[in-house]
């Protein structure tokens, strides 16, 4: 097949043959008794392109700043939000692929991404790390973290001169 005449229409058809080859490698190779090779998965590769996919949104307000993350179909129970190394916000969680009860069932088309998320955010040095809310609503989340109050400016010290 000459690759110089595909049009983007035959697009999809690569998407299904990658998910093909996911399930292939994700069963055990018995070949080599069980055991993967050190190359990072197929499935591996998915999730990071998944992870790095996941659009969101930095709003900064004069007293808070607010992180938007699209999650749709993911349940708030499902999601993480963490602070780490003191100036990252790590949102992460997982979109599984849901089950179907007939065994005759079959995708004709996937594009719904499935798999790990995750995204990580530097916080400003003058965030307050202690005040940081989190909510899910319709498939968005949005974890506010507060602003410190900005440092009160420095008075000029009087120092007594005295005569000798």
């Amino acid at each position: 097949m000459d690759l110089r005449k595909m049009s983007w229409d035959t697009a999809p058809i690569f998407s299904i043959l990658e998910d093909m080859l996911d399930f292939a490698e994700e069963q055990p190779d018995r070949e080599r008794g069980g055991s993967k090779s050190n190359n990072p998965s197929r499935a591996y590769v998915r999730d990071a392109k998944a992870m790095a996919a996941t659009p969101a949104d930095v709003v900064e307000y004069p007293n808070r700043y607010v992180f938007v993350v699209d999650m749709p179909g993911i349940k708030a129970s499902e999601i993480k939000v963490q602070v780490e190394n003191e100036n990252v916000l790590v949102v992460s969680g997982e979109r599984k692929r849901e089950q179907q009860q007939d065994d005759g069932v079959k995708y004709l088309s996937m594009e719904r991404r499935v798999g790990k998320f995750m995204r990580k955010f530097s916080i400003p040095d003058n965030a307050n790390k202690d005040r940081i809310y989190a909510l899910c609503q319709d498939g968005v989340l949005s974890v506010t973290v507060e602003k410190l109050p900005p440092p009160e400016p420095k008075r000029a010290k009087t120092i007594e001169v005295k005569s000798a």
